[in-house]
């Protein structure tokens, strides 16, 4: 079952194990530079407000509501990541989940189109809550280009890029359980999670018909962060129990007319946020092997690539930033365990 709690999915699975509940947030977030540097982890600024397209069945478009599933506001050029959350179970540990991410049906992992199931040649998913964020896809090992949002139609999405079409847009998403009696064997003992939190409190038309307003999401300004490996077998998970929401992306303008509702206010840039002095983060898993990235998704031009090659301006303030304090978050090590890190 899928629900829509806080402006959260919160997908859960009592016919496999009652407390088996994922939780996945769409956090808005700076949109870092887009100039060939890495970049740390931005922050998650709140998130982005959702919708039930049903609920709105006279004012979407009908595709939408062939779709289903939910929706939410994006400005152009304005970036996500996706927060992963996994119910705790008393004397057993955190609920595993496999978790597929799409955009325009082109896998965020992979850069290849959609294929139902999960797939380890290559590996087309991660593992929650192993993986506890992505933000981005995956172009080589270590290295995302952060998921920017572009009207979806301009050329700019990684749909776009690979199929040469503007189709589906959005976000798709599908979430495989671990089976139970895996989990049970494999998590006998606590396990509680001591991750601190990543959070603030605080011109080319292609062939076909695209929704008016709607947005696809493009590669943007380049990140470190790890798509880790499964640390499972591929017959842990429960194919038989999967769940799938589809993702619709709006621009402002349509989000106001077919909800009657202001979208957020605009994000700080990231000039605005370095200069607060605010935290940007780094992730360091003791235990995590990372995947090696996608030649498809590495291959694919970001906003800034692509809008030179059309004369666009399509990302205002891209200014370089030199992020000066960051944070760092450990995963997998003793509290007196000392981190080892670059020389």
């Amino acid at each position: 079952m899928i629900e829509v709690q806080n402006d959260s999915l919160v997908i859960s699975f009592p016919e496999v194990h009652p407390q088996a509940r994922l939780t996945i947030s769409f956090q808005r977030t700076l949109r870092i530079p887009d100039d060939g540097r890495d970049y740390p982890l931005p922050p998650g600024l709140g998130c982005f407000p959702l919708r039930h397209v049903d609920d709105f069945a006279k004012a979407v478009p009908p595709d939408w509501l062939r779709h289903g599933g939910i929706m939410m506001p994006m400005y152009q050029s304005e970036a996500l990541w996706l927060n992963f959350g996994c119910a705790y179970i008393r004397d057993q540990g955190t609920y595993p989940f496999a978790v597929k991410i799409a955009t325009g049906k082109i896998n965020a992992v992979t850069g290849e189109s959609w294929r139902n199931g999960l797939n380890r040649r290559p590996q087309d998913y991660m593992v929650a809550p192993n993986q506890p964020w992505l933000d981005g896809f995956c172009v080589s090992q270590g290295l995302i280009r952060q998921f920017v949002a572009m009207p979806l139609g301009a050329g700019y999405s990684a749909e776009e890029q690979v199929t040469g079409r503007a189709e589906h847009g959005g976000l798709q998403i599908a979430i495989y359980p671990m089976k139970r009696e895996i989990f049970e064997k494999r998590f006998p003992k606590p396990e509680v999670s001591k991750l601190r939190r990543r959070s603030l409190d605080a011109d080319d038309c292609l062939c076909c018909s695209v929704a008016p307003g709607a947005m696809g999401l493009a590669p943007g300004g380049r990140m470190r962060q790890e798509i880790t490996t499964d640390p499972f077998d591929l017959n842990d998970w429960s194919p038989a129990y999967q769940s799938r929401c589809f993702v619709h992306l709006c621009n402002s303008l349509t989000w106001r007319q077919i909800t009657g509702q202001n979208p957020p206010h605009p994000p700080l840039t990231a000039k605005e946020y370095t200069q607060a002095h605010l935290p940007w983060f780094e992730y360091y898993d003791a235990e995590a092997r990372a995947l090696n990235g996608s030649q498809v998704l590495a291959g694919l031009k970001s906003v800034a690539e692509m809008a030179k090659t059309k004369g666009d301006m399509p990302l205002p303030e891209n200014e370089t930033v030199t992020p000066e304090r960051i944070v760092q978050l450990r995963a997998h090590l003793k509290p007196s365990q000392v981190r080892e890190g670059s020389f």
